[in-house]
């Protein structure tokens, strides 16, 4: 999993993110964005644009947003 959304995303979802990526792998949710991991191509666009800093390299994400690694991946496999 390359990009991950975190919490600044709750709430705000303006979708700047889902327009610039290349490959369609931003989906919404009821309450925020998610990247698919089998679709990012790890390119970075959606991190460049995102207006409230949500988006973070997973290898990035601050310790106090790593439970939206395990958010992230229970919302793909629904």
């Amino acid at each position: 999993m390359a990009f991950i959304i975190a919490s600044p995303c709750i709430g705000e979802k303006s979708g700047d993110c889902v327009e610039t990526c290349p490959v369609d792998a931003i989906h919404e949710g009821e309450d925020q964005y998610y990247i698919d991991p089998d679709l990012c191509i790890d390119c970075g666009a959606c991190e460049a644009v995102c207006p409230v800093s949500a988006i973070f390299q997973e290898d990035f994400l601050p310790d106090e947003e790593q439970e939206f690694i395990e958010k992230n991946r229970a919302f793909f496999q629904k």
